[in-house]
């Protein structure tokens, strides 16, 4: 469930291209109409606004407003004009390769995607940056979190809600003995299972688990692994179970204690709006007792602050 308010009759992206070049003009742009305007399209509309703008203006939209806006709202806006592919490669990108190396955006980009995201995500890294994401990924993440990224990448996973329970109860079998029954853990197992089987399937797998051995495998995975791989097995865990209380508790931490994660709050902001931002709101609210519109709010300002609160739409 999409957080998105469009127009509801259809402005065309000829008229918004207008608006959007006279927002430009003068000294210093009208930020408040650029957000008025693309806080308020959709992909395919904000799509076929960069064809208009081109043909109209023989300028590519993106490089205007990356000289015409700054700082984080720059950040948040030009994230939020690409396709979903598109973005995910671009924060991939910027993740391994910027002076800040954040595995975990990584982590949890690749862990959270399906397995057609993945592969389509490959593709517009590689036409993009020239470069293979397997490759970036090889030269700035290692061990079992390598392993995990890499395997996630380049297996095909089922995307159906089929599941045959004796399969998963065997997984459940096979990630116990190698973890909790024995003394150290066999990685290997963990990152076959967590990256060849479907979503149904690992859902499956907690509640056989939890049948068997009494115990939950989240805390086993916490108990038996540490860093990266930790968080990568626990993203693949949490976003099969429930994505929308996995990008609740994101949320939360992006904000908690002194000053803010903006690279995070942005990135989940405008990569999760049009999937399941409604769902975010509900965990949120239901955990923290404190609507996201509130917490976005009080940790944000200007501009930015009015860029993702029309992002995340009425504070219901």
């Amino acid at each position: 469930m999409a957080t998105l308010t469009v127009p509801s009759s259809l402005v065309s992206p000829q008229e918004d291209a207008i608006q959007l070049y006279k927002a430009f003009k003068g000294f210093g742009s009208d930020n408040a109409a650029v957000i008025g305007i693309l806080a308020h399209r959709d992909a395919t509309q904000r799509a076929y606004i960069q064809q208009e703008y081109r043909t109209m203006y023989s300028e590519d939209i993106l490089k205007r407003l990356s000289s015409e806006l700054s700082g984080k709202l720059e950040t948040a806006v030009l994230l939020w004009m690409h396709d979903p592919a598109g973005r995910d490669a671009t924060i991939l990108r910027d993740a391994l390769t910027t002076g800040f190396i954040n595995l975990e955006a990584v982590s949890e980009i690749i862990c959270s995607r399906t397995s057609s995201q993945l592969q389509m995500l490959k593709q517009i890294y590689h036409s993009n940056f020239g470069t293979y994401l397997e490759h970036d990924i090889e030269r700035q993440a290692f061990g079992d979190h390598q392993k995990i990224l890499l395997a996630c990448l380049s297996k095909s996973r089922y995307e159906g809600m089929e599941v045959d329970r004796e399969m998963a109860a065997k997984d459940a079998k096979a990630l116990y003995k190698a973890g909790e029954k024995k003394l150290g853990t066999n990685e290997k197992v963990f990152v076959q299972i967590f990256s060849e089987r479907s979503r149904a399937h690992l859902t499956a797998i907690i509640t056989c688990y939890h049948d068997m051995y009494g115990g939950s495998l989240k805390k086993a995975i916490k108990k038996e692994t540490s860093g990266l791989f930790e968080h990568a097995l626990l993203t693949i865990l949490q976003c099969a179970e429930n994505p929308a209380k996995y990008f609740a508790k994101v949320l939360y931490k992006a904000m908690k204690g002194l000053g803010t994660d903006d690279t995070t709050l942005i990135r989940v902001i405008v990569t999760r709006t049009e999937i399941d931002m409604q769902y975010i709101k509900a965990e949120y609210h239901k955990k923290y007792k404190k609507s996201l519109n509130d917490a976005v709010q009080s940790e944000t300002s200007g501009h930015y602050q009015s860029f993702l609160l029309s992002l995340l739409g009425p504070n219901h």
